[in-house]
C-alpha cells in the first residue's frame, strides 16, 4: 500500500521502525487518517489526516496570497475588477493588462516554483538523512547559475537558452557533487561538505565570469543571479507547468520509498525496496525539479531548505512528506513574492507616518525587490531560529 500525503508505505512496519524528527509522533503510535480504495482495490493508499490537513491549509494560504496578489501593487484594482477582467476579460483596460499579463503569470510561477523547490529539498534531505541538504546548499541553484551565465556572457542568449543552460549547469554541478561523495554510498553530512566546496568554486566562476563579461551581459547575469520573479511572463509558467505535470507522477511513484530510504540501505532493502533504482530515480527527480524551477526564476535561496521542515514540524510525521513539503513551499514563495513586490509601498507609507524619516523616495515606491533577496533574509531568521531552538541538545 501506498500513501497519497506522505509519499511512503503505510504498513506497521515502516511507521514502527521510522526515526521520528523534532515534533513527530513516537514510532509506535500509528498516525490517524483514511484509507481509499481505487479501481476496486487495485490502488490503495492512506491519507493521513494531519498531513492532509496541512497540505490543505498551504494550498488555501497559496491561494489567498495569490488573490491578494492580483489587486495590490503600483495600480491598485479592487476584487469585483480583478474577477472581471480575469474571467471575463472586460473592464478597464489597465486592470485587463495588470491582471492578467503582469500579475497573475508572476503569482502562478511563484506557486508552482515553490513547489518544486520544496519536493526537491524534501528528495535530497530524505536521501541523504540531512536536514541541511537542500539543492541550494550543496551547489545545484550555483551550477544552474554558472550555465545560466555561460549562455548570458557567450551567447546573449534569450530566455530559452538561459533556462537550457541553467538546467544544464545544475545537472552537470549535481553529476559533480554525487561523484566526489558518493564514495562508499551518500552520506549525509559528506554530500553537505562536497556541495559547500563545489558551491564557493561555482561563486568563483561565476564572479569571474561577471568581470569578462560586457556591461549589458553582466548586468542582464546579475539581475538572473539574484532570484527575481520581476518581468516574468506566461512562458515561464507554462515551462513550469508541463515539466510539473511530468515529474509530479514521478514524485508520487516514488516518494513511497522515502520514509525507508531515511531508515538506512540495509533496513530499506530488507522492507522490499530496490535501493539502488530508488535513489537515483529520486535523484534524477530532485534534479529535475530544482533544475526547472531554477530555469524559471533565478536561484530562490532557502525555500528547498525549510519547507521540508516546516512540514515535518507541522505535520508531526516521522519522514519527510513530499506532498506537504510541496505545498508549503508554494505557500512559501508566494508569500515572499507578495512581500517582495510590497515592500518599498510598505517603506513609503512608513516614512509618511513617521513624517520626520524618509525611508524611500516617491520615484521608487513602484520597485519590487526581487524576491530571492527576500527568501534570504526570511532563511536566515529562520536558521537562526532553528539553531537558537535546538541549542544546548548536540542536534545544532
Amino acid at each position: 500500500m501506498t500513501d497519497a500525503a506522505t509519499g511512503s508505505r503505510s504498513d506497521h512496519v515502516s511507521d514502527a521502525m521510522a526515526r521520528p524528527g523534532p515534533g513527530a509522533v513516537p514510532p509506535w503510535e500509528p498516525l490517524a487518517g483514511w484509507r481509499v480504495r481505487l479501481w476496486s482495490g487495485r490502488l490503495t493508499f492512506r491519507v493521513h489526516r494531519r498531513t492532509a490537513a496541512v497540505c490543505g491549509l498551504a494550498v488555501l494560504c497559496a491561494a489567498l496570497t495569490l488573490v491578494v496578489s492580483l489587486c495590490v501593487g503600483a495600480y491598485p484594482i479592487a476584487p469585483p475588477d480583478v474577477a472581471r477582467a480575469l474571467f471575463y476579460g472586460t473592464g478597464d483596460r489597465l486592470a485587463v493588462h495588470f491582471v492578467n499579463q503582469e500579475r497573475l503569470p508572476q503569482a502562478l510561477l511563484a506557486i508552482l516554483a515553490g513547489g518544486a523547490l520544496g519536493i526537491s529539498g524534501a528528495v535530497f534531505q530524505a536521501i541523504s538523512r540531512n536536514p541541511l541538504a537542500s539543492p541550494d546548499v550543496i551547489g545545484f541553484n550555483s551550477g544552474a547559475a554558472t550555465g545560466a551565465i555561460l549562455v548570458i556572457v557567450t551567447l546573449s542568449g534569450g530566455a530559452g537558452a538561459v533556462a537550457t543552460g541553467a538546467v544544464c549547469g545544475g545537472l552537470a554541478s549535481a553529476f559533480l557533487v554525487f561523484l566526489l561523495a558518493s564514495k562508499g554510498g551518500v552520506h549525509g553530512v559528506r554530500l553537505v561538505l562536497v556541495g559547500l566546496g563545489v558551491t564557493a568554486m561555482l561563486g568563483s566562476v561565476n564572479s569571474y565570469l561577471l568581470t569578462r563579461s560586457s556591461l549589458n551581459n553582466a548586468q542582464s547575469a546579475h539581475v538572473w543571479l539574484v532570484g527575481t520573479l520581476n518581468g516574468r511572463g506566461w512562458s515561464s509558467v507554462r515551462l513550469m507547468a508541463l515539466a510539473l505535470l511530468v515529474l509530479l507522477p514521478a514524485a508520487v511513484l516514488l516518494g513511497r520509498h522515502l520514509r525507508m530510504l531515511e531508515l538506512g540501505d540495509e533496513l530499506a532493502s530488507g522492507l522490499g525496496v530496490p535501493v539502488d533504482r530508488a535513489r537515483i530515480g529520486l535523484i534524477v527527480l530532485g534534479i529535475g525539479l530544482c533544475g526547472v524551477a531554477v530555469a524559471s526564476t533565478g536561484p530562490i535561496p532557502f525555500v528547498a531548505l525549510a519547507a521540508p521542515q516546516i512540514a515535518t514540524m507541522l505535520t508531526r510525521g516521522p519522514g519527510v512528506s513530499v506532498a506537504a513539503a510541496g505545498a508549503v513551499g508554494s505557500a512559501l514563495l508566494a508569500a515572499a513574492h507578495l512581500a517582495s513586490s510590497q515592500f518599498f509601498t510598505a517603506l513609503g507609507w512608513v516614512g509618511d507616518r513617521v513624517g520626520w524619516l524618509a525611508l524611500v523616495d516617491d520615484s521608487q515606491r513602484n520597485n519590487q525587490l526581487p524576491v530571492g533577496v527576500t527568501t534570504a533574509v526570511l532563511g536566515g531568521v529562520y536558521l537562526a531560529w532553528v539553531l537558537f531552538k535546538r541549542r544546548g541538545t548536540g542536534r545544532a
